[in-house]
């Protein structure tokens, strides 16, 4: 008898404190100071003299939704999302639209011009024509696919699903699995919050990789060797912070970082040493929560932003640049 007492007791203070949870978050006054409040608005706001880029054009692609950009050397500009690719030149004009019935998410381009494809599970391989070559097989049932890079004879992708890096041959043959943890070797393992998972080859063909979860850059080589890692947790700008970011990242010629952000929507560039150098767009420039926003760069550096929220392909280059020089 008093255990049940003490049961129905325990249920009848659970049941007050959630209704007390519940009163203070929906019903509380909206005069009333919010203690949740940890000035996110403050967050937003950028020093404007961190600055160093600008918007010098944009363009709206004809996909209903967009999801992942990728340039050529001739600097065509890639966008991929629902049911197909398509091709731009390097002034917004559109080349061609290769349409399939599925949704790529992530893509690069080969050095050889073909069109990789980072389907939900698996990757798809289209050539400039639009026909679909190859569909490797998926890995997992849990995979998705997140982020895609080539250096013309390895293939390396990113499963957000399954936390790891796979590197393939070119005929989609497995070769080994990057990043899984391994206290030995000193590799801490992937933490992956959010289906926000990028990569990309540095200058020395080095492969970096966001840990979302924990704020970090890894660099590693082809066999899985952890070589160079930095980032740092912060709620100021030098830093990353929220759950898993950076999103999204490109590398710049002289092997800058560029990287994009959600939660606080930002772009921002680092030093090859992982040092912050200043922002491309700050928060201001973006409608609040958008998230998802895919970055590469040309051969004149200029930054292409993706920006799905608006359905844009938004160009920025250095203020110390004319607009005449990056044509």
């Amino acid at each position: 008898m008093k255990q049940k007492l003490i049961i129905i007791f325990s249920l009848v203070l659970l049941l007050a404190v959630i209704g007390y949870m519940v009163a203070d978050l929906f019903f509380s006054s909206g005069d009333q100071e919010n203690p949740y409040d940890y000035g996110l608005s403050e967050l937003r706001k950028s020093d404007t003299s961190l600055i160093c880029y600008r918007e010098i054009f944009q363009f709206t692609p004809g996909l209903s939704e967009v999801f992942g950009i990728a340039t050529d050397p001739a600097d065509h500009i890639y966008v991929t999302g629902s049911n197909g690719v398509e091709i731009y030149s390097s002034d917004g004009k559109l080349i061609s639209h290769l349409p399939f019935h599925d949704t790529a998410y992530c893509i690069t381009v080969a050095p050889d011009g073909k069109i990789l494809l980072g389907m939900t599970d698996h990757v798809a391989i289209m050539s400039n024509q639009g026909e679909i070559i190859n569909r490797w097989k998926r890995e997992t049932a849990n995979s998705i696919l997140t982020g895609i890079a080539t250096n013309g004879t390895d293939i390396f992708v990113a499963d957000a699903g399954e936390k790891i890096v796979y590197r393939y041959d070119r005929n989609g043959d497995l070769l080994n699995r990057i990043g899984e943890k391994d206290t030995l070797k000193g590799v801490p393992g992937f933490v992956i919050p959010s289906p926000y998972f990028d990569l990309g080859l540095g200058r020395d063909e080095e492969l970096w990789v966001v840990n979302s979860g924990r704020h970090l850059f890894e660099a590693f080589r082809p066999d899985g060797t952890l070589i160079s890692v930095w980032g740092s947790t912060s709620m100021e700008t030098e830093g990353f912070c929220g759950c898993c970011n950076p999103s999204n990242f490109a590398i710049l010629s002289d092997g800058s970082f560029v990287t994009s952000e959600k939660g606080i929507e930002r772009v921002k560039i680092y030093k090859p040493s992982g040092e912050f150098k200043c922002i491309v767009a700050g928060p201001d420039q973006f409608e609040e929560g958008t998230r998802g926003l895919d970055l590469a760069v040309d051969s004149k550096d200029r930054i292409l932003l993706l920006d799905p929220w608006r359905t844009q392909v938004r160009i920025f280059i250095h203020k110390e640049i004319s607009a005449d020089e990056k044509e």
